[in-house]
């Protein structure tokens, strides 16, 4: 099999957007090209708003959604933005939870060198439908042994495996 004949399936669950009064004249958040999992959204400044380093908003996007039970949007970086200038999600990934309905804002923080100026329209962050698993907490008195035992950070070292090849 040649990759040309490779096929996949996109899965897709509604979302219901209401467009608030600022939002007016933006697009709706979208799919760049037809292979991208996150849609570009915009952000619903009246004014440009200048991000200095280190500083940190709340950028308003002027919508309201609501998002299949089941579900949650992921609000991602552009990674354009994070390489080009260090403006990245501080949350990152933020969370859109189902059976929230207020405005969707994008925290953005600047990690660059130079301010950064937020204009209306810009596409500010990506947004990403995901499927929700919620868990079901068991207490118990003790875990089962691993290799890995309670070894944290940094624990498995930074060096490279030799004589791994990827497929």
């Amino acid at each position: 099999m040649t990759d040309s004949t490779v096929t996949s399936t996109v899965t897709r669950a509604v979302i219901k957007i209401v467009t608030l009064p600022h939002f007016d004249g933006l697009a709706l958040p979208h799919y760049a090209t037809e292979g991208a999992a996150g849609m570009d959204v915009e952000a619903a400044v009246d004014a440009d708003l200048t991000l200095a380093p280190g500083q940190r908003a709340a950028v308003p996007t002027g919508l309201s959604m609501a998002i299949a039970a089941g579900h949650e949007v992921q609000v991602r970086p552009r990674s354009g933005l994070a390489l080009r200038h260090g403006v990245t999600v501080a949350n990152a990934p933020g969370t859109i939870d189902s059976d929230y309905r207020g405005e969707v804002k994008i925290i953005l923080v600047n990690l660059g060198e130079s301010p950064f100026v937020i204009t209306r329209g810009m596409r500010i962050a990506q947004l990403v439908l995901a499927p929700v698993m919620q868990a079901v907490i068991e207490t118990t008195d003790s875990l089962e042994d691993t290799s890995r035992g309670d070894g944290g950070f940094g624990s498995t070292g930074l060096g490279v495996t030799k004589g791994k090849t990827g497929n």
